[in-house]
Formats: structure tokens, C-alpha cells, sequence
């Protein structure tokens, strides 16, 4: 066994990328506190071909020197936008009919592993405290979470936004 370099793992060019089929997977980001996180999502869409991240309220956009820390370029490839009001954000894509999936833990929510993946979806992430506002809640097609057995009963957002988008990608 021995390590990849660089040039043997054949990426793509960031004009490649650009015309590469994206999946019809969105990410909202709603009210993300920590510009690290925002950009650790950021590389994680540009990994499994998300085709947009959309940043509402207090989120920092780019270029944010946070962000791009954490991003290494993926700012660049990943198409994004800034609603201010995340009640706006949603109400364009579902619109758009993308089915509105909030991850956030409800007396609804769906473990993850049980949940039928859709084709056309916008992800919903909270507040690293708060979680997704509560006017966004009763707007929500479903809520899923991930199962977790300590005694947390939370995972740092980008954290926990790697697992679903893997999830959804795969």
C-alpha cells in the first residue's frame, strides 16, 4: 500500500467541475454561527457533487477568511447564494419542488437510515445552539436525525452535515 500524491488521484479541474452533473441536493445553511463550519460544508458539497449552498441570516458568505480556510477552494467550485430570511429560502425552493428536509430533532424526526432518499432535495442545517428556527419547523416536509447512544444528543454541524450529505450522495 502507499499514498496517493496529488497527481495520482486525477482531479478535476475547477472548469470541469463547473460542467460536471451536479445531484439536485441543496444545503441551507440556517443561522451558522462558526465561518469554519460554513466552509467545512462548502468542501464537503464540492465532494459529493451538492449543486448549491444556500447561506441565510447571521451565516458569513464568501469571501470570508474563515470560510476559505476550511474550504481550500471549494467556494469556488460550489455554486452558493446568500436569502437573508431563511423563510424566503424556503419558500423559493419549495417552489422550485424540492422537498424541504430539515435535520433537526423532532417528535417526527426519521433516523436516518430509515429514511428513503429523494432525488430533489434541500437540506436544512441549524444554529450550532438553536438548531433550525422554530417558524421554520411547521414548513418542513419531514425532519430527520442521526441515532446517537452517548450522552450528547448533538453533533458539531458540520460534522453532522457530512454524514447526511454522504448519506444522500451515495
Amino acid at each position: 500500500m502507499k499514498k496517493l500524491n496529488l497527481l495520482e488521484l486525477n482531479r478535476i479541474s475547477l472548469e470541469n467541475f463547473k460542467k460536471t452533473q451536479k445531484k439536485d441536493l441543496i444545503i441551507i445553511l440556517d443561522n451558522i454561527r462558526s465561518a469554519l463550519n460554513i466552509g467545512s460544508i462548502f468542501r464537503t458539497a464540492d465532494a459529493f457533487l451538492y449543486s448549491k449552498i444556500v447561506l441565510t441570516g447571521i451565516c458569513a458568505t464568501p469571501p470570508n477568511r474563515e470560510i476559505l480556510k476550511t474550504a481550500i477552494g471549494a467556494t469556488e467550485s460550489v455554486d452558493w447564494e446568500y436569502i437573508e430570511n431563511i423563510k424566503a429560502a424556503v419558500e423559493k425552493y419549495k417552489l422550485l419542488d424540492y422537498k424541504i428536509i430539515g435535520i433537526e430533532q423532532t417528535n417526527e424526526s426519521i433516523p436516518l437510515m430509515d429514511y428513503p432518499i429523494h432525488d430533489k432535495a434541500a437540506l436544512i442545517f441549524g444554529n450550532e445552539v438553536g438548531g433550525i428556527d422554530d417558524s421554520i419547523i411547521n414548513l418542513l416536509d419531514c425532519s430527520i436525525e442521526i441515532p446517537q447512544f452517548g450522552t450528547k444528543h448533538s453533533l458539531n454541524v458540520a460534522v453532522c452535515a457530512g454524514i447526511v450529505m454522504w448519506e444522500f450522495a451515495k
